[in-house]
């Protein structure tokens, strides 16, 4: 069973390619044709292009959705990096709100804000083109440098544009993988995957085990599972070993979502970070706070038991928030989410059943016991004739 949810987590956490219209089925306006074209493998980009070996230059029609409606794209060449560092950009964006489509060119020098400007190509037929169902295209022609064949592009989408300058886009799976090599001679292009996937597939899998899933089955396992008088003591040592498993578990994912904030410069996602580090913390001083625990007959006892349930629900809560921005982080396929949100509905429907198992039984035993109290003070039991209650046995 274990074995299975991780698989099936582990699925969950996988990018999968969004495009699915072929790009030889797009046309252009002005008769304009393109000798190749490729699916570019994330953003639901396409690249068409012909490049004359003669004069070495290389015309190029870009096409991909904008992130929002009014938003912008942006095609690149980087002939000292893979990223977007070094990218010399050609952008499709509105100078103003609600205003006509140009493009410009961007030397992205360093991350930050950029400016139009010059870039390391000379560059030319620069037009930018949208059609009904909110698709751009980029034109341009670009004199590349003789005998360079194959050179390193990346693209990108965004959300909006302010005065002439791009806004920031977003940084999902798809925005950050939006990279790879293209061989203008051979006809190939290929997408780039990120150097640290398999690292964030490992954080966001420990967590949602961690702090999504083995967490919030421990706190059902010590809130209701101690009104069987049949488990006895066998309830404590369950909710122990889930809790610090997830803890341990945790802990190690949080530790790589440190390392990977410091491998990813320029890229900030400071909610998730900040509701790990609080996870982190609450979830220590849990830890810390079972050597502190004072004996059930101590007079804190009750002080220390609903310290410990209210912090025990902080984090229970803060994690389930916390993968959800994870998800959304990841941006995996949307049934690999709803499947999160099932894990959580079962869990929710096992914890009603438990909830209205548990009040039955203590108002059972409510009704026992005064039962017990009655016959106990003789309410209960029979009088002889003078009134004197008789022996409750021979």
């Amino acid at each position: 069973m274990a074995s299975t949810l991780v698989f099936l987590l582990s699925l969950l956490l996988l990018p999968l390619p969004s495009f699915s219209q072929s790009c030889t089925s797009q046309t252009f306006s002005n008769n304009r044709l393109f000798a190749t074209c490729n699916n570019l493998p994330h953003l639901s980009a396409a690249l068409h292009w012909t490049y004359d070996t003669g004069n070495s230059t290389l015309s190029i029609a870009f096409v991909a959705p904008p992130s929002r409606p009014g938003g912008w794209v942006a095609w690149a060449l980087n002939p000292t990096g893979s990223g977007m560092v070094g990218a010399q950009a050609v952008v499709g964006l509105r100078q103003s709100s609600g205003g006509s489509l140009v493009a410009k060119t961007f030397n992205i020098s360093a991350y930050g804000p950029v400016t139009p400007s010059r870039i390391a190509f000379e560059t030319w037929g620069l037009e930018a083109e949208e059609d009904a169902g909110g698709l751009m295209t980029l034109f341009a022609t670009v004199k590349l440098p003789r005998g360079v064949a194959k050179m390193n592009q990346a693209w990108q989408v965004g959300p909006s544009s302010t005065g002439g300058i791009p806004d920031k886009h977003d940084f999902g799976m798809g925005n950050l993988n939006a990279k790879g090599t293209l061989d203008v001679v051979s006809g190939q292009s290929s997408g780039g995957t990120d150097s640290r996937l398999k690292e964030k597939n490992i954080h966001g899998i420990l967590n949602t085990v961690s702090w999504g899933i083995l967490l919030p089955i421990g706190a059902i396992i010590a809130r209701y599972l101690k009104a069987f008088k049949s488990l006895d003591s066998a309830w404590f040592y369950l909710h122990v070993l889930c809790q610090l498993t997830g803890y341990a578990l945790g802990v190690t994912g949080w530790a790589i979502g440190l390392n990977l904030g410091k491998k990813s410069k320029g890229v900030q996602y400071t909610t998730h970070r900040n509701l790990g580090i609080a996870l982190f913390s609450l979830a220590t001083l849990q830890i810390t706070a079972l050597f502190l625990r004072p004996k059930k007959d101590h007079k804190y006892r009750v002080y220390w038991n609903r310290y410990h349930q209210i912090v025990g629900m902080a984090v229970v809560i803060l994690g389930i928030i916390n993968v959800f921005r994870g998800l959304e982080i990841l941006s995996p396929a949307r049934k690999w989410k709803d499947a999160y949100i099932v894990v959580l509905c079962v869990l929710g429907v096992i914890t009603l059943m438990l909830e209205v198992t548990t009040c039955f039984i203590a108002r059972r035993r409510k009704l026992d016991s005064s039962d017990s109290t009655k016959k106990y003070n003789g309410s209960g039991a029979a009088k002889d004739q003078r009134g004197f209650q008789q022996p409750l046995s021979a």
